[in-house]
């Protein structure tokens, strides 16, 4: 395994004080970032020999990240990408996860959850062993009571709460409650997260979502 000087974090984020203060909280526990405020100045200094891997801004003027994610496979630059944005919206998660995203972190984030994220993507850049953490979510899955996987599909497909809630015949009070309890039982932080499970366990198609 590589020791920690060798683990580098490429940042790409138009917003200068973003990224500062992203490079700072990620310097502050040892690692090397190197930040970038365009997609086209990360794509020409990557280097995929190294143990690294990529926190990347969703929206971003000229090329955004998603683009730079399609880039990045066209030239084989396998490293895990984690993607940071403000307007997490379910068919970007989609995209980005189905592209092969590693992560997807929403803004303000919480710095212990990004820094987590970092870990753990370098983990799988190291060692490259992505089915550890897949068996990890089917067997979540596989806790759900059936009642909580009649609220999980739906979601994850992108329906409201008031939707599933008029779907399933019962109060939209009901389906806050399992919501909150499918999250749980998943660890997912965030609905993109949650989506993200889904897609990888091969519940549900990305083409089918709304």
């Amino acid at each position: 395994m590589a020791n920690v000087a060798q683990q580098v974090v490429y940042v790409v984020d138009d917003d200068q004080g973003m990224l500062d203060s992203t490079v700072w909280l990620l310097e502050s526990v040892g690692l090397k970032a190197l930040p970038f405020t365009s997609g086209r100045e990360f794509l020409d200094a990557c280097d995929s020999r190294l143990n690294a891997c990529v926190l990347l801004d969703v929206r971003m003027p000229g090329m955004g990240g998603l683009n730079v994610q399609e880039e990045m496979r066209s030239r084989e630059l396998r490293l895990p990408v984690i993607f940071v944005s403000g307007h997490a919206d379910v068919p970007i998660v989609v995209r980005a996860f189905k592209a092969g995203a590693h992560d997807f972190i929403e803004k303000p984030y919480n710095e212990q959850l990004l820094l987590d994220s970092v870990q753990q993507a370098l983990s799988h850049s190291d060692e490259r062993q992505p089915d550890a953490g897949l068996s990890a979510v089917q067997a979540r899955l596989q806790s759900l009571t059936p009642r909580e996987n009649d609220v999980l599909l739906p979601l994850v497909q992108g329906y409201s709460n008031r939707e599933v809630a008029e779907q399933l015949g019962v109060s939209v009070k009901t389906i806050d409650l399992y919501r909150s309890r499918v999250m749980k039982r998943m660890q997912a932080d965030n609905l993109p997260q949650l989506v993200g499970m889904a897609i990888a366990a091969g519940l549900v198609d990305p083409l089918q979502l709304r």
